[in-house]
């Protein structure tokens, strides 16, 4: 013997809602739960069916005092039930109005496209401008390294670097006279600590190259000659 099958939640809610239409009277949410095992619906699932029946505007509710009532009328339901069918109805004939504004915008943008030697060789040599301007775009950024802006931005952070970098061999070379101060005594193990973190006798402060001026650069470059 097959055992026997659920309600369905859509069955669930008609059934609570027949509890509301025999009666067409006020229920405490308990009562409702006494009150849906008898429709074939459990109490456990009663909370959630009503809530559900709310949500859908078929079912209200309010709070009288500190307690919450539920009720629904036929008359009610009929009403939720054609302002949606209203709402449906207009949806659809605005979604048909859509429909035939783009169909008539997709004839209008077919006109001048037809098929013809003429749109075939146009087509064509739009994608061979397309093909060269790609190649041409690959090759400038070829050269994007010699282009102005970007050495200008590339001086600019070499000039922030260099400041930095002097600032911290400025630190070292306090941090180092703090400790000959006040570790004389440890002047070996000092030195040995300094060399094996790169700290030798030529550590100094960095100075830069002169810079080769931008135009110098440029004809050296066209003399195939750079340097």
């Amino acid at each position: 013997m097959s055992k026997k099958r659920g309600l369905s939640l859509e069955e669930k809610r008609e059934r609570i809602l027949q509890i509301f239409y025999e009666s067409q009277d006020f229920f405490l949410l308990k009562e409702l739960e006494k009150l849906g095992p008898k429709k074939g619906v459990i109490t456990q699932s009663v909370k959630d069916v009503v809530q559900s029946l709310v949500d859908d505007d078929l079912v209200s509710k309010d709070k009288i005092g500190t307690s919450v009532y539920f009720w629904s009328l036929p008359s009610c339901a009929g009403n939720q039930l054609r302002n949606v069918q209203q709402k449906l109805e207009s949806d659809l004939q605005s979604s048909k109005k859509r429909f035939s504004e783009l169909v008539d915008q997709c004839n209008e943008l077919k006109k001048g496209r037809e098929e013809s030697d003429e749109r075939e060789e146009a087509l064509a040599e739009l994608k061979a401008i397309e093909l060269k301007y790609n190649e041409l775009k690959e090759e400038m950024g070829q050269y994007a390294d010699n282009d102005p802006a970007a050495i200008d931005a590339m001086k600019k952070a070499i000039d922030v670097s260099h400041g930095a970098a002097n600032r911290w061999t400025d630190n070292i070379f306090t941090l180092r006279q703090w400790c000959s101060n006040n570790f004389p005594e440890a002047k070996e193990q000092l030195e040995h600590m300094y060399n094996e973190v790169g700290i030798t006798d030529d550590f100094d402060y960095v100075e830069l190259s002169p810079a080769i001026p931008l135009r110098a650069v440029g004809d050296q470059m066209l003399e195939g000659n750079p340097k």
